[in-house]
């Protein structure tokens, strides 16, 4: 969900940059005059001495009493959304360590990234998936695993699936002294260019 509202977001910032540039650009060369052209009516450069807002729109609202309070709580909510954006950005509930219990009372940290990769790399050595990454999430529960699987053209995902919860999950299970790790997977074809048969 997060990663499909910051590109949405990018979007939209990126092309409301580019057309202000493209603009501003346009205007400040005088391409028009030079390239022999014409700009639609709302475009709002059409010359190098146009600027975005004109003295009559800057103090056009000066004298009213709503337009301060309006300005100021746009550009407050406006504040608060980038706020919210960048907070969102830095929260990462990405599971960094996993207490091991070593069976001495004291107990071993194990780092995320390393059973994130041990999950990779034995998902990898499954027959029918040609990649694999994984990723672990802190849960109340618990953690819980990630994976996004390329399934090779012969694949059956049924097998795929009972292999990757009968012996990669498991493994991961008892290495780390865990009842329980639930585990999200999703499954990729992995494209692959159509052989001849002669």
């Amino acid at each position: 969900m997060r990663t499909t509202l910051n590109r949405v977001l990018l979007g939209l910032i990126g092309l409301v940059l580019l057309v202000v540039g493209l603009s501003v650009l346009v205007g400040s060369l005088d391409m028009q005059r030079h390239w022999d052209f014409t700009m639609p009516g709302w475009w709002p450069f059409t010359g190098p001495k146009d600027v975005l807002l004109t003295a009559h729109s800057r103090t056009r609202y000066r004298s009213d009493g709503w337009w301060w309070p309006v300005v100021i709580a746009v550009l407050g909510i406006l504040l608060l959304i980038a706020l919210w954006w960048l907070f969102a950005q830095a929260r990462s509930r990405r599971l960094r360590q996993l207490r091991v219990d070593s069976g001495d009372g004291q107990g071993a940290l194990l780092r995320g990234r390393a059973l994130e990769s041990v999950l990779a790399s034995e998902s990898e050595a499954d027959d029918g998936v040609e990649w694999a990454g994984a990723r672990l999430v802190a849960k109340r529960g618990g953690p819980e695993a990630r994976l996004v699987l390329g399934l090779e053209p012969h694949a059956t995902p049924r097998d795929v699936v009972a292999g990757l919860d009968a012996a990669v999950l498991e493994r991961a299970r008892t290495s780390a002294g865990l009842d329980e790790l639930p585990a999200e997977a999703r499954l990729r074809a992995v494209r692959h260019r159509a052989t001849r048969v002669s």
